[in-house]
Order: C-alpha cells, then structure tokens, then sequence
C-alpha cells in the first residue's frame, strides 16, 4: 500500500489503463465491419465469430485466470496476461487476414484479458482501505464504463480517417505506461503451487464453453446444421461433468478450479443469470445495429460509431445515476425497472427499420435502450457480489466476470445468427416476388445475394450488373425485416430477465449500499 500522497493512486491508474484498452476491443471494432470484410478480404459471419470468441476466450480462460494468481501472486500473474496480452496486439495490429486476426484479437488478447481482469480486482481490492476502497473501484468501474462507451466513436475515427488497426496499435501506448509504472503494484505471497492446480476442471470448462457458443456460430450456414445439436449437446454434458467434478473436488478436500457452492445462493445464482441475460442484449444490438447502419444506410465507421453515441454515453450516465438510486431504493427494484425499460427500447427500435431509415430515426429508441442497460450496469455486479464473504471474493469474482462475458459472445453469436438466418429466409421470398431471378434458379440467386451481404454488399461479382439495382433494394428490404424480427427477439429476452429479477432476495439497505 502507497504511503506517500503522489504514489496514493498509482494501482488504481494502472488498473484503470488495463481495463480500459480491454474493454476499448469490446467495442470500438463493431463499428469497423465493412472495413474489416473488405480489407482482409472475408465475410460477416467471420467476423461475428471472432468478435464471439474474444469474449468467449476471456470467459472460458477467467477460472483459470484467477486461480494462477494463487500460484504465481498477483503482480506476476498481471504482468504474464499483459505481455500475452500486448503479443495479440502485435498481432491483430499487422494482420493481413481474419486468421492472424482471430489469433492475435480473440485468442491472445481473450488469454491475456482473462489473467488481467481478476488479478487488476485483487490488486485494487488489497492496495486500498475504507473510503479509498469505494473510490478506488469507483474510478475502476467508471473508466470500464468510458472506455465502453467511447469505444465506437474511437474506432470510428480510427477506421475512417487513419486504419482500424491504430485501435489495437495505440493500445501498446498503454501496455507501455503500465510496463513503466509497474512497481505501483504489490505482490501477494502464493497460497498454492501447481500440482494443487485442478487441471481437469481448466480442461472441461474450456472446452464446454466454446463447443456451445461454436455450435450457436455454425446455425449462419445451413449445411453446418447438422453439427450445431452435437456441438452444443456436447458443451452442455462437458460444463454439467465440470460442475460435478468441482463438487466432488471441493467434497474430497481439494483445491477446486472455483468455489461452485457459492452458485447455490439465491442472490448470487440469479445475479449471475442476470448478467447473463442483460449482456445477450447489449452484445447484440452493439453488433448487429452497426450491419444495419452500413449496409442499408450506407454509413461509414465513423457515423456508425456517432449514431451508437448518444446510447453509450446514456448508459454512462444511468450507471452513475443507478448507483445513486440504490441508496433510497431496493437494488432488486432497479434491476427490475432496467429490463423493463430495456425492453421498451429493443420493443420501439424493433419499428423503425425500413430501407429509408435514417440515423434520426433510431437514435431516440436506443437512448430509451441505454436508460435501462444504464441501471442494470450499475446495479448486478455489486447485487452479485454482495453475495460473497470476504473468503469467497476471489472465486466470486471469477465466475461473475466468466458468465458476464460468456453472456456478450452469447449475445453477439446468437443475436448475429438470428439475424443472418432471417436474411437468408427473407431472401427467397423477396426473389420470387420480384422475379429477379430470371435464367438462374431461385437457390442460386439466394446464394449470391446472401454472399453479397456477407460481403457487406461490397463485392457484386456473382450479380450480373443489370441486375444490383434490384439486388440491393430486396437485400436492404431483407435485411430491415430481419432486424425488426431480431429487435423483437430481444425484448423477449429482456422481458425474462425481468422475469427472473422478481425472485432476487431482497438485501437489506446496509448490505446493498
């Protein structure tokens, strides 16, 4: 812990500086999608899947992520995600293709993040005391929430007046003060050594998570159908053996990968299932909002990231304004009015999508949107964490910040697949009512449209010319369809959540505050 007043805030500085460029991925690349497409020369659904798998990566690698921290201490454990981290990078920074993308964004940088988070929450938890505690991660929380917010206007800028790649480069800029800065942090002694490590359990959540998101991936495309149920089916029965072999662990006196037990308390289990829920949601229309916006609207990155503006920033400001709340009013109720409010905004943008929609017309439904995902934000980590005794922060954390981002790439990958498979049966019917089809059958054509909105309508080559006119007003007509029917969607998922808020316990005002 600092002694002198200028050194005071240094370990909250850099934990700020590490969530920040985390959470700045989150973010600012949805905006750069037709970019993306174009200049590594692959499709939509490529890059839906490797926007899923970074938040998938961090989730399946956060168990373990904390537990290294035992066996290694802290600092080092941060230090070890941060040079993972910062090789990603390198990595997605010179990439020329979406496979040097996928290893240096979603992979290295997922591995990184996933040491980096829950070791930068210990790391601030044991540097602080008291009030400085409450501020410490108040500032955390709040420079999470800019870093969230300003993430798609940043990678509008980047992306249409410099490159996108500027938005993984100018993070070494912060991996390089962090490096600077790093004898801020303290070192905790390790409690455990690696043959107390529950290898197995790593294993079996790693690979259950990503078999179930991977199976959700693979609906886009109909002739994968048959592998999504053994896929997902498969991760489903691995996470269940996971479970069982965490308790048998935790039964024989042995050091569990997590402290699953703590999912049997009410408060905790529905907080984590709340989070789950509310991420869908966010995840989704952060990704399919911006497919919308540049490929029916014709906007560029920087106008996508302008149009998700107002939203970002309502979100920011109902966070805060949620904490405050929650000093005259149940957190359960907030969280309650958040679905509600949520719903109502997926409910009214799910109305406004047409192929003469204009940036006016969404922005009102989105600030509605970012009202209640502003006070779900403010309220479910710390209803969650509540939960937890001082013993249990470590492990708590850990499977709170797994199922939070478990919930985004669910979010991404099933909000991103609902929307293509309604491209994709949109399209036939578009086709035969507008007879385009003409010497080609109506399975061709449906083929090449729905590449030409792979493409982001950047690539007409399998359309004859005469024929793009007509292509591109029933793929805009298509996709405006999809997205009202994907908009209505997630106001059922968001009415669920509400659903489920009702049978939070109530926590008592000293607890909660």
């Amino acid at each position: 812990m600092a002694n002198e007043n200028q050194y005071k805030w240094g370990v909250v500085l850099i934990a700020c500086m590490a969530i920040f460029i985390i959470v700045l991925d989150s973010s600012a690349m949805n905006v750069a999608i037709t970019t993306l497409v174009v200049e590594l020369n692959t499709t939509l659904s490529t890059i839906q899947t490797i926007i899923a798998l970074y938040a998938l990566i961090i989730a399946s690698f956060m168990l373990l992520g904390s537990k290294i921290q035992d066996i290694l201490g802290r600092k080092k454990t941060f230090l070890l995600g941060l040079l993972i981290y910062s090789s990603g990078t390198i990595i997605a920074t010179l990439s020329i293709n979406a496979g040097m993308l996928l290893l240096g964004w979603a992979i290295l940088e997922g591995v990184g993040a996933a040491m980096i988070l829950p070791a930068t929450t210990t790391i601030v938890g044991s540097s602080y005391e008291g009030k400085d505690r409450v501020t410490a991660f108040g500032i955390w929380g709040g420079i999470a929430a800019v870093g969230a917010a300003i993430g798609p206007i940043v990678g509008g800028i980047f992306t249409t007046y410099l490159s996108w790649r500027l938005v993984f480069g100018s993070e070494l800029v912060f991996v390089l003060a962090i490096l600077i800065f790093r004898n801020y942090l303290t070192e905790s002694k390790p409690t455990l050594k690696w043959k107390d490590l529950d290898s197995v359990g790593a294993v079996l959540s790693i690979i259950s998570l990503v078999l179930i998101v991977m199976g959700i991936l693979l609906l886009t495309k109909p002739q994968n159908w048959e592998y999504v149920a053994i896929l997902f089916g498969s991760g489903a029965i691995l996470f269940a053996i996971f479970l069982l072999w965490q308790k048998k662990r935790i039964n024989q006196g042995l050091e569990p990968l997590s402290d699953i037990s703590l999912l049997k308390n009410r408060t905790f289990g529905l907080g984590n299932i709340n989070s789950i829920i509310q991420q869908i949601p966010l995840a989704g229309f952060l990704f399919i909002i911006p497919v919308f916006l540049q490929q029916v609207t014709k906007l560029d990155a920087f106008n996508t990231g302008l149009t998700l503006l107002p939203a970002s920033i309502t979100i920011l400001i109902c966070s805060l304004l949620g904490a405050k709340l929650s000093s005259v009013l149940e957190s359960k109720y907030i969280i309650m009015v958040g679905f509600l409010i949520s719903a109502v905004g997926t409910y009214l943008l799910g109305g406004v999508f047409n192929i003469n929609t204009q940036i006016a017309d969404i922005i009102p439904a989105t600030v509605v949107f970012g009202v209640g995902i502003g006070f779900l934000l403010s309220q479910l980590t710390n209803l969650t964490m509540s939960a937890a005794s001082n013993k249990q922060e470590t492990d708590a954390s850990g499977l709170l910040n797994c199922f939070k981002n478990l919930g985004y790439s669910l979010g991404t990958a099933l909000i991103g697949v609902l929307l293509l498979l309604g491209i994709f049966s949109g399209l036939a019917t578009g086709i035969e009512s507008s007879g385009v089809a003409g010497n080609m059958s109506t399975e061709q054509i449906q083929s090449s449209l729905f590449n030409y909105v792979e493409k982001m309508q950047t690539d007409s080559n399998q359309i004859p010319p005469q024929l793009i006119p007509q292509a591109t007003q029933i793929v805009d007509t298509t996709i405006s369809s999809a997205m009202r029917q994907t908009f209505n969607v997630l106001s059922l998922i968001l009415v669920l959540g509400f659903i489920t808020s009702i049978f939070i316990p109530k926590i008592p005002k000293n607890e909660n505050s």
